[in-house]
């Protein structure tokens, strides 16, 4: 069962790496519901088995690179069935101009949380996300930019803390 959720962690982490490199077009949802089905299958494998030190080691290293490469398709997912342009307010997820950059903060963002809480820091997730806030706060005045800075930063903060829960099950 370890041995099955750490190959489900390596597989999030390359199709998560392909999605992102081949970008936002049609089909994007569909491959970040498949990398959500298959973290929620390596929890539930790592529920059921016991992982020794070798395996929590190598499921860490995993989840860093699955909550990383796996997060950006995830929140462009969520951005588009979230697109505030569907309800007739202009700046979705597909305008240039609305927080510049995101990708990247985010890949950061992903991280820096899955890092505090595999070194066992909580509290490391305020400081991120206060940080975060406080860069962006200028632009977060027009509510296009509110709304996709809220749903992209949940999006991205909850897929790195799952990734991570995966090593957690693998702990206990």
């Amino acid at each position: 069962m370890t041995a099955g959720a750490l190959v489900l962690l390596s597989l999030i982490a390359l199709a998560g790496l392909a999605l992102a490199l081949r970008g936002e077009r049609r089909g994007a949802t569909g491959g970040a519901v498949a990398l959500g089905v298959a973290l929620a299958v390596a929890g539930g494998l790592a529920w059921l088995g016991t992982g020794g030190a070798g395996a929590v080691q190598a499921g860490a290293v995993l989840a860093l690179l699955a909550a990383v490469a796996g997060g950006g398709p995830v929140a462009t997912a969520v951005l588009h069935a979230a697109d505030p342009a569907a309800t007739g307010v202009s700046g979705g997820p597909q305008d240039p101009d609305i927080l510049r950059g995101g990708a990247w903060i985010g890949v950061l963002e992903r991280t820096a949380i899955a890092a505090t809480l595999l070194a066992g820091w909580p509290e490391g997730l305020a400081v991120i996300l206060a940080v975060k806030g406080l860069g962006r706060f200028s632009e977060l005045r027009a509510p296009a930019a509110a709304e996709r800075f809220i749903v992209g930063t949940l999006a991205s903060a909850l897929w790195a803390v799952a990734c991570v829960g995966v090593v957690a099950l693998l702990r206990s």
